[in-house]
């Protein structure tokens, strides 16, 4: 018997007034439209995990703060034209990306059937016509393009995601990872022919604590010097 979905209450003028202070508060202008697209996300996210369980953040002006601020606070380091999201889980940050950067394509990898089914779902009820589901694993995805970007948000440590995703990864395409905590025992543990190129602190409105964006690429100069922005 297909399990019903319950219903959730989602309070769409105090998420609304937290997205738009939270947008304020990163400087980022992101269109009233876009804006209301964010707000159906959050209102399809929250229904879904009422019986998926596809997030640990249950309130949706939680989800506001913990899952849409926090993957638009990297959006303006965020150029090119193609971008991979791998683990994406329920399209964290790539879905929530693709929603306010219309000129650019998503491939958002997930191996999870019911999260795939999520994002598949979100993807139509959104009209997000930029974005590509690989319902697989992310050594078993063969790239059809050269990425500008491989994401990462709470997938694994830096060097089990270049492991993993490193045919996804050109000699230009920049592999950036969403981090809470310092970064220094992971960049000294990147596999050789990596280094990393940045890391960028961030403070996200509503949440405590710094977050961090590490950008690592590979070593095109044959030094295994690391920097730092």
């Amino acid at each position: 018997m297909r399990q019903r979905r319950r219903a959730v209450v989602v309070d769409r003028v105090a998420c609304a007034e937290r997205l738009a202070t939270g947008l304020n508060g990163l400087a980022l202008s992101i269109a009233e439209s876009e804006q209301a697209r964010l707000l159906d996300y959050v209102e399809v996210l929250a229904a879904w995990n009422a019986t998926h369980n596809l997030t640990a953040v249950r309130a949706p002006e939680a989800m506001v703060v913990r899952h849409l601020l926090d993957c638009l606070a990297i959006r303006p380091f965020i150029d090119g034209l193609c971008v991979a999201d791998v683990g994406t889980g329920p399209g964290l940050p790539g879905l929530v990306l693709a929603t306010v950067c219309g000129d650019k394509s998503f491939t958002l990898v997930e191996a999870n059937h019911k999260k795939v089914a999520f994002l598949r779902h979100a993807r139509r009820t959104l009209g997000l016509e930029n974005v590509d589901i690989r319902a697989a694993r992310v050594e078993d995805v063969v790239p059809e393009t050269v990425f500008d970007w491989v994401l990462s948000r709470a997938f694994a440590s830096a060097a089990q995601t270049v492991h993993h995703a490193g045919q996804l990864i050109g000699a230009d395409t920049r592999l950036g990872l969403m981090k809470a905590r310092d970064f220094a025992a992971e960049a000294a543990d990147l596999p050789p022919g990596f280094v990393q190129q940045a890391d960028h602190r961030l403070q996200v409105p509503g949440l405590d604590g710094a977050r961090r964006f590490v950008v690592i690429g590979r070593d095109t100069s044959g030094r295994n010097a690391q920097g730092l922005s």
